[in-house]
């Protein structure tokens, strides 16, 4: 008997539990949840609030547009040289590390000198020994050692090479220029890189790289199609992928007039550096055309429905949709035009819905975000 009234116990806490948790969903399905209304719009507000759907418009005009052709490149040195010693040696001395900069004959590294050192002071001595010889030449062919003045250019040739002073002169110059050659100078101003010997290292081939980068150059491909489009002197857009949103303008330069075999075209533009940019750096390139006399929107403003293009546009407080073809783009705008087959229509004034409105439908009450009507807020702009 006692347990029995335990079960019977345990079937009514049992019922008791199932029946709370089904009271909200027969509350829910009886009417509108405590707290929450439906809005004009279709929407749900808490609270008793309605959704306001607030957009921003802008009026619809022709101007010209932004056609822009994408290619990537990479920036090269305006002026570049490889710079190597001139015979291979020991380094003693590197006076300029990677980055630096340098004045046009300024010191960047040298090598041991002592032997070419020794070979020098040698040449010296057979000069000064040669010229004794010349001398003793001159005056068995009368002339007086207290000027040369008077002497006949074939006479004093033939001295030279009797003597052996024109032999000793050019031993003098060639020792001269190898010790000159152990020391590595700038050619031009500019920015010392690819240094990778250290001190009392065997220097051979190319030792460093000066790099002149106060103007770069970009060499980037278009299509063959896309020839038409690009012309000496036209500006372009540099932006380097290292730095996001920085924006630098160039000219083009050169159009290879030949197609490769990749059915592509090289052309070269140039921009002056500004200090952050470097050699090799890559770099996305928009060439930039002007289309005019077009109705530009921003992207934004453009979405699908029913598959197809749609503009909002702002009317007495209704957002109304109409079916656009798009023409052109660029990285933020479209060139649109209406789709008359589908029953859409533009005219230059309308107020073109621009943001909030990703989830309007045809006939969506709308208000414009800061209060006013269509027109005030046209005026505004």
């Amino acid at each position: 008997m006692e347990q029995y009234k335990r079960l019977r116990h345990y079937a009514c806490c049992l019922v008791w539990a199932v029946s709370m948790l089904m009271l909200p969903a027969c509350r829910e399905r009886g009417g509108s949840v405590e707290g929450t209304q439906v809005s004009k719009t279709g929407e749900l507000g808490r609270g008793g609030a309605e959704i306001r759907n607030e957009v921003r418009v802008e009026t619809l005009q022709r101007r010209n547009f932004d056609r822009e052709l994408l290619s990537n490149g990479r920036l090269a040195a305006g002026k570049r040289s490889e710079l190597a010693f001139a015979h291979a040696g020991i380094v003693t001395g590197i006076y300029k590390q990677n980055g630096n900069r340098v004045r046009e004959g300024e010191l960047i590294a040298c090598l041991d000198t002592s032997d070419d050192a020794r070979e020098m002071e040698r040449a010296r001595l057979g000069l000064e020994k040669a010229e004794l010889a010349l001398w003793d030449v001159l005056l068995g062919y009368g002339y007086s050692l207290d000027s040369t003045f008077g002497i006949p250019d074939g006479m004093m040739k033939l001295a030279r090479i009797r003597s052996g002073y024109a032999d000793a002169e050019s031993d003098y110059k060639e020792a001269e220029s190898r010790l000159a050659q152990c020391f590595l100078r700038a050619p031009f101003a500019g920015k010392v890189a690819g240094i990778g010997k250290k001190e009392y290292e065997q220097a051979s081939g190319v030792f460093c790289t000066l790099l002149d980068d106060a103007s770069l150059s970009v060499r980037f491909p278009v299509l063959e199609a896309e020839y038409a489009y690009v012309k000496q002197g036209m500006k372009v857009k540099i932006r380097p992928f290292a730095f996001q949103g920085k924006e630098m303008e160039g000219k083009i330069t050169h159009v290879n007039p030949s197609v490769d075999e990749n059915g592509q075209i090289m052309v070269d533009a140039v921009l002056e550096n500004d200090g952050s940019l470097i050699d090799g750096m890559n770099v996305r390139v928009v060439v930039c055309q002007q289309v005019p006399d077009c109705f530009v929107v921003p992207k934004e403003a453009v979405l699908l429905r029913d598959g197809r293009e749609v503009l909002f546009l702002y009317q007495e407080g209704k957002a109304v949709w109409t079916y656009v073809d798009i023409l052109l783009s660029n990285s933020h705008e479209y060139v649109v035009e209406a789709n008359r087959e589908r029953g859409g229509g533009l005219e230059e004034g309308d107020q073109v819905i621009v943001s909030g409105n990703l989830n309007l439908v045809d006939g969506s009450d709308v208000v414009l975000s800061g209060g006013g009507t269509g027109a005030e807020h046209a005026k505004a702009l």
